[in-house]
């Protein structure tokens, strides 16, 4: 059904788009109305509202919805490996990324 192949590109375009959805920059107005921001004192930070809020924050429950759309994708969309191909090359850069930045530390 899947190949190993096939399997890690799925699994690095699942990550990339988790974390597109999660933390990047890009997708902070979309996120935007279903966080509050809480202060006390001279702290501040987001603090996720309702139901949504807490989805659209927690990297395990996008990673789930992230994957099954990527294996539908996969599976069901003909021609979809482009982007699948495209996304787990930009996932596996984001990981390369982020530890060269720890190393540099």
């Amino acid at each position: 059904m899947v190949t190993g192949l096939e399997l890690f590109l799925i699994v690095f375009a699942t990550f990339r788009i988790t974390k597109l959805i999660v933390q990047d920059v890009i997708f902070e107005p979309l996120r935007a109305p279903f966080y509050k921001i809480v202060q006390e004192g001279k702290e501040e930070w987001l603090e996720p509202k309702g139901i949504i809020g807490e989805l659209v924050s927690c990297q395990w429950c996008v990673g789930v919805w992230a994957s099954l759309f990527v294996v539908f994708l996969h599976l069901y969309v003909p021609y979809s490996e482009l982007f699948i191909l495209i996304l787990a090359v930009a996932g596996i850069q984001s990981i390369i990324y982020e530890w060269s930045q720890r190393k540099g530390e």
